[in-house]
């Protein structure tokens, strides 16, 4: 699973940080995670990191709680 969010950034605003839900890390890193993203979006889409977690919030409905993921981001 995985969750796009916007975090707080001094020139832009806010830029997106991608978080990502695995249960076995085989492996994964950030850096090859923005070089594939990077062949499939436009540059400004790019997130700046990955985040790599065991567990994504989800809110009563099934949904990602984005709420819960920043406070647990920050």
């Amino acid at each position: 699973m995985a969750a796009a969010i916007g975090m707080p950034h001094p020139k832009w605003g806010e830029r997106p940080l991608l978080v990502i839900e695995v249960s076995d890390n085989n492996g994964l890193s950030q850096a090859a995670l923005l070089e594939h993203i990077a062949l499939k979006l436009p540059k400004w889409w790019v997130p700046d990191e990955v985040r790599i977690i065991d567990a994504i919030p989800l809110g009563a409905t099934g949904k990602v709680d984005k709420k819960a993921l920043r406070g647990s981001i920050v």
